[in-house]
This record gives C-alpha cells, structure tokens and sequence, in this order.
C-alpha cells in the first residue's frame, strides 16, 4: 500500500511537515528533509485534538 503524504500550500523553503492518513483513522506525520526517518503516527482522536487547538488559537505562541 502506497501512503500519499501532502505538504501544506504554506511550504516554501522545503523544510515541513507532511501529513498523510493511514487505514482505521491515523494519521502519519514526517520530515519532508528526511522522508526515510522517523514518524509520529496518531490516533484519530489525538489528531482531532491538534487541528482543534490550532484552529482554536492554541499554539500562537508569542516570540521571546
């Protein structure tokens, strides 16, 4: 099985994160640098919770 990941459209200087979505509900998130290393997999409820907190504001961090 081929996974498809998928780069945000905000991704221009070639270091992101790519995203794909794995059987039963995971997602797959990597390294676009280092497309053979490690992985963080995700449940669908963890995942769920991230895009919430983002949309919600949660990670605008303010610079130091």
């Amino acid at each position: 099985m081929e996974i498809a990941f998928v780069k945000s459209s905000f991704c221009h200087d070639g270091g992101c994160v790519e995203a794909a979505a794995l059987p039963l509900g995971y997602v797959v998130l990597r390294d676009s640098k280092d497309p053979e290393g490690p992985a963080l997999v995700f449940s669908h409820e963890e995942w769920a919770a991230f895009v919430a907190g983002v949309r919600n504001g949660e990670f605008n961090f303010s610079p130091r």
